[in-house]
């Protein structure tokens, strides 16, 4: 059955469909030896042969996606040339490649969504979700109400202002934990807001990613999404 292009590199988990679209657009993608540039060319997984970047696309594998609680030291990465461990590292068990949707810093734990499912990641990703991301972070001493206030706002990263974030202290000692809840999601973000308002983290968890959470998860287990989970992210709800 001929199939577009873009739609059989997003089946096939090689990426999702409007990253497919950049490498047709870009020459990447050849069907039976030919370069192909045109968005609209149909295709036949069953029959003809189709490479990107030179290495064949295999066959339709299952979906499958799980939830990591990603422990402190590891990268959010496929692989690293420093030698350090990844998070793909923790899911080698499952017998498909799996790739981190979106991403936790090498110090930050927490919630990481893991699939070979493009449509998914992409749901998950794509700006008009507005997904809100929740962490907890323990930060050196305690703000004032004016500095959660700044936070609630916006503060200027690197010239840009954050967009308004859900923030409340959990608890109060000598340092405080502060809840968290962005949209965004600008490398180091939310480090740097509170570096932005005098308190600099200490430790930080993701909890949430949307909807989903998952308090019996401990650090490096995994568990697998259920159907209506996955359903609802889709669904954007």
């Amino acid at each position: 059955m001929l199939v577009r292009l873009q739609k059989l590199l997003s089946q096939a988990n090689v990426t999702s469909r409007r990253k497919a679209e950049e490498l047709i657009v870009a020459g990447r993608v050849r069907v039976n030896g030919a370069v192909v540039r045109e968005l609209g060319t149909k295709a036949d997984p069953d029959k003809d042969r189709i490479e990107v970047d030179g290495k064949r696309v295999e066959p339709k594998q299952p979906h499958i996606a799980v939830l990591l609680y990603k422990p402190d030291g590891y990268i959010t990465s496929l692989k690293d040339p420093e030698g350090r461990p990844t998070v793909t590292q923790l899911v080698d068990s499952i017998p498909v490649r799996l790739f981190p949707v979106g991403r936790l810093d090498y110090h930050t734990e927490g919630l990481l969504i893991l699939t070979n499912y493009g449509e998914l990641a992409q749901s998950i990703q794509h700006p008009s979700s507005a997904m809100v991301k929740v962490y907890w972070a323990k930060v050196k001493s305690i703000p004032t109400l004016a500095q959660l206030a700044q936070l609630r706002k916006g503060v200027f990263l690197e010239g840009r202002k954050t967009l308004p974030a859900r923030v409340q202290i959990l608890e109060t000692r000598k340092n405080a934990w502060v809840e968290i809840g962005i949209r965004e999601g600008r490398q180091n973000q939310i480090r740097k807001m509170f570096e932005a308002i005098g308190h600099p983290v200490i430790r930080l968890r993701r909890v949430a990613i949307g909807f989903l959470h998952d308090e019996k998860l401990k650090p490096g287990q995994y568990r697998h999404l259920t159907p209506q989970e996955i359903k609802r992210f889709l669904s954007g709800k």
